[in-house]
């Protein structure tokens, strides 16, 4: 038997789509119910951001890469022509809750959870 993964998300294919979880497949549903209905529009997937760019700290080998985000889901609210940045969260982790003030600090982005 398959050892149960650290959050206990449950990886989900929906036709050619794979998903982390189970509430990241139904919301994207969701989404793109609202963008065919014309309440949303430009609907991306995994949309990557820079919070902190790359950086050689001395005395390593490598150089470190840049600190990133990578939101679940971005779209555009069609009747106000704001961009939105979801993320479907089912627990809140010390990283997560970092980047998101990262986000907030670094691009002014105010992450809406789903």
């Amino acid at each position: 038997m398959a050892k149960p993964l650290k959050f206990r998300n449950v990886p989900t294919i929906i036709g050619a789509e794979k998903y982390r979880s189970k509430r990241e497949a139904a919301r994207h549903q969701d989404l793109l119910l609202l963008e065919r209905a014309g309440e949303i529009a430009d609907l991306k997937r995994e949309v990557p951001y820079v919070l902190a760019p790359g950086v050689k700290i001395e005395g390593e080998p490598r150089a470190r890469p840049a600190l990133r985000y990578v939101a679940d889901f971005t779209w555009e609210e069609v009747a106000t022509g704001l961009p939105v940045v979801a993320d479907a969260k089912g627990m809140q982790t010390d990283v997560y809750r970092l980047k998101k003030h990262l986000m907030a600090t670094v691009h002014g982005i105010h992450i809406r959870e789903l």
